[in-house]
C-alpha cells in the first residue's frame, strides 16, 4: 500500500487523489499539514527519491515566500532542510507518494504511471 501525503485543498494533490482512485490504487491518504513526516521521514524520502533536497520545498508557497526559505535554504545542508521542511508541513512540496522504495514528488501522470501501476 502507498502512503500519500497531501493537503485536501492542493489541486494537484486532488488531481493525484483522483489518479489514484481512477486507477484503483490502494493508498493511506495522510494530511501533510495535520501530519508532516519527521525529519528522519523526509531525509528517508529525499534518499529514496534521488532528488536533491531543494525540489521537495513547495517553492510557489505563500509561506515559502513569506518566510525567505530561498535565502534561507541556499547554503543549508540536506539536514538543516529536511529539520526545515518538519517544522511546517505547507513548506512541503505535495502530494509526496511512496511505497517504501519508490518516491514521487508533485503530480505528474507519467510519474505515476511509471512508479504507481
Amino acid at each position: 500500500m502507498l502512503t500519500f501525503y497531501w493537503y485536501p485543498n492542493c489541486g494537484t494533490c486532488k488531481k493525484a487523489k483522483k489518479w489514484l482512485d481512477n486507477h484503483q490504487v490502494n493508498y493511506k491518504p495522510i494530511h501533510i499539514v495535520q501530519n508532516p513526516p519527521n525529519k528522519e521521514d523526509i531525509l528517508e524520502l529525499m534518499q529514496k527519491s534521488g532528488m536533491p533536497a531543494k525540489k521537495f520545498f513547495n517553492t510557489s508557497g505563500k509561506k515559502y515566500r513569506e518566510l525567505n526559505m530561498k535565502e534561507k535554504i541556499a547554503d543549508a545542508t540536506e539536514e538543516e532542510m529536511a529539520e526545515i521542511l518538519a517544522s511546517d508541513g505547507m513548506l512541503i512540496k505535495r502530494p509526496i507518494v511512496t511505497d517504501g522504495s519508490n518516491v514521487t514528488v508533485g503530480f505528474k501522470e507519467e510519474e505515476f504511471e511509471k512508479n504507481w501501476l
